[in-house]
């Protein structure tokens, strides 16, 4: 009986030391896929603006294409919320619509006009790691009679899809920049989320 007892227990015992080793094993896996999924929705993001900076179209057309891939790509309602700041908190639902329809529509055409600077230009994605809680992806814009012009993209799927809420070209940070420019048309709204949603629309 003893003997029997012993094989039971070490057979269990085996078992639970490989069901703890694929335990260990999961978030580091789970990680990595986080981190490719990142790359590979960047990468997409930035196949479709490279498409789009060498169409030759017209600004107009070419700054609307912009917001759509900004729609699709980015974390939208994060961006605005963390644009708006505390007041986001406190701004009726159908306000804050308004507003976050009209801060893509602004962020789609002003970087939009900072990507027009790669006409003719090779972005080439060159590698993401982890970083906090989300994933920071790199890349770079070769560009013509210009030195190589560094842009990071900062990815999360806490909103239950792959989406980038951040861009960091050349040192400078999109969210802390639209953080203070926000803060100042508000201010300049005298606190009015209204009024900040119609300015938006003539911004950009």
């Amino acid at each position: 009986m003893s003997s029997t007892l012993t094989r039971i227990d070490r057979r269990g015992f085996l078992g639970l030391m490989a069901g703890a080793g694929l335990l260990a094993m999961m978030p580091a896996a789970a990680h990595a896929q986080n981190v490719e999924a990142a790359r590979a929705h960047i990468q997409r993001a930035v196949d479709e603006v490279y498409r789009v900076i060498n169409t030759g179209e017209p600004t107009d057309r070419m700054l609307a294409r912009f917001e759509d891939i900004l729609s699709r790509y980015a974390d939208v309602d994060v961006m605005a919320r963390s644009a708006l700041g505390p007041a986001a908190r406190q701004t009726p639902a159908a306000e804050f619509a308004a507003y976050r329809q009209a801060f893509q529509g602004y962020v789609g055409r002003k970087y939009g006009r900072r990507f027009r600077e790669f006409i003719g230009s090779r972005v080439e994605v060159t590698g993401a790691r982890p970083l906090k809680s989300f994933v920071a992806v790199t890349s770079v814009a070769h560009l013509r009679g210009r030195a190589p012009m560094e842009v990071e993209w900062h990815v999360s799927d806490r909103s239950g899809q792959v989406r980038f809420f951040n861009i960091i070209i050349e040192g400078v940070n999109m969210l802390s920049s639209e953080r203070a420019e926000i803060a100042a048309l508000l201010a300049r709204q005298r606190g009015s989320v209204a009024g900040l949603a119609n300015e938006l629309r003539q911004a950009g």
